[in-house]
């Protein structure tokens, strides 16, 4: 896939991440977590490689903290999340993988990262009974979100050129 067409999905996804969970879901108190942003990191990880995964994590984090509905904590997090997810895929070419390493990434070295801060900032009791189980959950949740709509796209063949021209262009990285 040339760099224009990676471009464009990068921005289509950045932009539907961050409509669905900034201002979407905002009025439900869904956002901090709704994993839509999880969701988004491993598509990206696993159509476009580690770069654009990167890419649309922290541009999406940058809006919506901009925005004013985005979360601090959701900024290392997602970015940790993003790049290993697409490193475990580029070297597995596993589905499972790479949500695993969104799991790992962002529900688990992400949020043990952040959890300093959050203690700072929510106190002790509102960063390890509130924070750590929502940031886990939504990565988990992301994750498995992801896992199924790929699955659905691999199997309906209207992903496969991304996926089998990825894997070729990934070999020969």
């Amino acid at each position: 896939m040339n760099p224009i067409k990676k471009l464009t999905l990068t921005a289509m996804i950045i932009a539907l991440t961050t409509l669905t969970s900034s201002f979407i879901f905002i009025p439900a108190g869904f956002a901090k977590i709704f994993p839509i942003q999880h969701l988004a990191n491993v598509l990206t990880a696993v159509l476009l490689g580690p770069a654009y995964a990167v890419t649309q994590a922290f541009l999406v984090s940058i809006i919506r903290n901009m925005s004013g509905t985005g979360s601090i904590f959701a900024f290392p997090g997602s970015m940790i999340g993003a790049l290993l997810a697409a490193i475990l895929y580029r070297k597995t070419q596993s589905l499972k993988f790479a949500c695993l390493g969104e799991v790992i990434g962002t529900g688990i070295l992400g949020s043990l990262a952040c959890y300093p801060l959050a203690t700072l900032l929510l106190g002790e009791k509102a960063a390890l009974f509130g924070f750590l189980p929502a940031f886990m959950f939504s990565s988990f949740a992301g994750a498995i979100l992801a896992f199924i709509l790929l699955k659905i796209l691999l199997k309906n063949n209207y992903m496969k050129g991304f996926f089998y021209e990825n894997s070729i262009n990934d070999r020969r990285l």
